[in-house]
């Protein structure tokens, strides 16, 4: 199992940028897609974005597409996403995931076999 911990949260303005971070630890992670996922308040746990173990193959959801990036460094162990041009309705706690592929983690969140604690995002108007 991969054990995973998110940084970078925080409060920013509508229009500003944010950096998360995730470390990984455990068994092989460079062998597992990684994703993030976000839960608002009152709202299902959403697909936002994933990576293939290699880091050649990304998946985005619609309503981030162009705004966001995932990358990821194997030889550290960590997955970061960059998130640009925030708005208010991107504020929600963050998680961390692992999985079996990139294509499958945007399809379905059953698919993740290890999440993070999740990090607060908060995008004020």
């Amino acid at each position: 199992q991969v054990l995973l911990v998110e940084s970078g949260g925080g409060l920013v303005q509508a229009g500003g940028s944010l950096r998360l971070s995730c470390a990984a630890s455990g068994r092989t992670p460079s062998t597992y897609a990684m994703g993030w996922f976000r839960q608002a308040p009152g709202k299902e746990r959403e697909f936002v974005a994933a990576i293939s173990g290699s880091g050649l193959v990304t998946a985005y959801a619609d309503s981030v597409k162009g705004r966001f990036t995932i990358s990821r460094d194997n030889a550290k162990n960590t997955v970061n996403l960059q998130m640009n041009s925030l708005e208010p309705e991107d504020t929600a706690v963050y998680y961390c995931a692992a999985g079996p592929s990139a294509s499958t983690m945007r399809a379905t969140v059953h698919s993740v076999n290890s999440w993070g604690p999740g990090t607060q995002v908060t995008v004020s108007s």
